[in-house]
């Protein structure tokens, strides 16, 4: 009985410490201890880029939303088009975006795993440039309203679901050109398809960025919108039709202007740019060809020769990749003639300072243009009739991405020097018949290929390309892994 009495009362003792210790933890947890409060979201940077070879001369897609999806289903929007219906707001030229990226937003996310990724694009179109038989070139141009066969929908890859965490991070959607589109240009009637196919990456951004990977975009082109003196920033218009935030501070490099003072809305500039940490872009380089610009426009140099209607006066008929101002706003030049003046100016890109250096004579004037270079061009209006041609009054040689097999390895002094066999349907040697480049590359030139370089390497090449007397040459500012054609 004593026995079975101690057990009764040691089984109430452990019921009452039981219920003591219950009582202490809910008491604990809903008033002695405080509860962290969800993560807040995250600053989200979106970069645009492509990775391409040398077959087509331009590829735009309309991009009238991207998002990310939770395994629920939820959506979050990254960016959503203002006017996804028009050709004139968000629309990035991707070829000019071949290796390199530019911003198209910045966007504020919850915190999560999201292992979707959406795009929405309402219209695209790719241009090929191809030799007829009978001599001449032919430029054909293929297009969709809506693209993915009307869905609009986009296909997305992701190596892995998307971790959104921290303060900020910046994701990199690149357009798989190679696998966005086909083209039969031989059949009856010719046959294409357009289905745009991205990668979404994350990436993190440097305190020192030295490439887009890590956070510095380089060669945005695009018009001074408005101007804030106190603050010393600006609002750009891109020339892909995306707006952006620009801050600059005491190391921003001015050229072609003095200072901050020398911008003005209506201004059109190049610039470089790094991202900081908390996503805003803070300018390192701000350069402006021409302060007197009406229009401004970049693409692929097509042709050069006399002019038909003025003595001794040189023309040069330019693919509009990319096109800016006040007689654009109506009407975009499909290609664009300009009359090369006696007092045009050529120049060469502020973004490259070893110009002088190189271990040929690299220069840039009305005796060396040739098709297939890369040209940025000012005039102070847009004649969009044969007769008069429209005046150019500076001509600024901008950098470009090539793609091909190393065939042999050398060095000279500094530099590292590539010969780069092309394939035969290559925009260049459909222009100019030439099948190599010689890339010289130096310690400011960034390595971004997977795989050390020997010959048999397949790879892209970003630079500046200069005509040496016939022989293309190229001031290589940034390699990656190349891309089969």
């Amino acid at each position: 009985m004593r026995l079975a009495s101690r057990s009764s009362q040691f089984s109430k003792l452990f019921l009452t410490a039981l219920f003591f210790c219950a009582t202490l933890l809910s008491g604990c947890s809903s008033g002695n201890m405080q509860t962290l409060p969800p993560a807040g979201p995250t600053k989200v940077a979106v970069l645009v880029t492509s990775t391409a070879n040398d077959q087509l001369t331009n590829f735009y897609a309309t991009i009238a939303s991207i998002q990310l999806a939770d395994s629920a289903g939820n959506t979050v929007p990254l960016y959503i088009n203002p006017n996804p219906l028009s050709s004139t707001s968000g629309t990035p030229e991707f070829m000019r975006l071949n290796g390199v990226a530019e911003p198209i937003t910045t966007a504020s996310v919850p915190q999560g795993v999201y292992p979707t990724a959406l795009v929405n694009i309402t219209g695209c179109s790719f241009t090929n440039v191809s030799a007829k038989s009978g001599g001449g070139l032919l430029t054909t141009t293929y297009a969709e309203g809506v693209c993915e066969q009307g869905s609009g929908q986009a296909t997305v890859h992701l190596a892995a679901p998307i971790t959104i965490s921290g303060a900020t991070m910046a994701l990199s959607l690149n357009l798989q050109v190679s696998q966005s589109y086909t083209i039969s240009p031989n059949a009856v009637p010719p046959s294409y398809s357009i289905s745009p196919t991205f990668t979404l990456t994350p990436f993190t951004i440097s305190s020192h960025p030295a490439n887009d990977q890590n956070g510095l975009e380089t060669a945005i082109d695009g018009m001074v919108a408005s101007v804030n003196a106190s603050g010393n920033n600006f609002s750009l218009q891109t020339a892909d039709h995306v707006a952006l935030s620009i801050q600059t501070d005491s190391s921003t490099v001015y050229q072609g202007i003095s200072s901050f003072s020398g911008l003005a809305a209506g201004i059109f500039v190049v610039m470089d740019a790094e991202m900081q940490s908390n996503g805003s872009l803070v300018a390192t380089r701000i350069e402006v060809e021409d302060t007197t610009a009406v229009d401004v426009l970049m693409g692929g140099l097509l042709d050069i020769g006399p002019s038909p209607s003025v003595a001794n006066a040189t023309i040069i008929d330019v693919f509009g990749a990319q096109q800016q101002g006040a007689d654009f706003d109506s009407i975009l030049a499909f290609i664009q003639r300009y009359q090369l003046a006696a007092n045009t100016t050529f120049r060469t890109s502020g973004q490259f300072t070893n110009i002088a250096t190189l271990p040929f004579t690299a220069s840039f004037d009305p005796s060396n243009l040739v098709p297939g270079q890369n040209i940025y061009i000012s005039s102070p209006a847009i004649s969009f009739l044969a007769i008069p041609t429209t005046i150019a009054t500076t001509v600024t040689l901008m950098p470009q991405t090539i793609n091909g097999m190393v065939t042999s390895v050398s060095g000279s002094g500094n530099f590292q020097i590539y010969t780069v066999a092309l394939a035969p349907n290559d925009l260049l040697t459909t222009l100019d018949s030439t099948t190599s480049v010689t890339v010289y590359a130096d310690s400011s030139s960034q390595d971004l290929n997977s795989s050390p370089i020997a010959v048999g390497s397949l790879l892209r090449f970003h630079g500046l390309l200069f005509n040496d007397n016939g022989t293309f040459r190229m001031d290589c500012a940034q390699i990656n892994d190349g891309v089969t054609e």
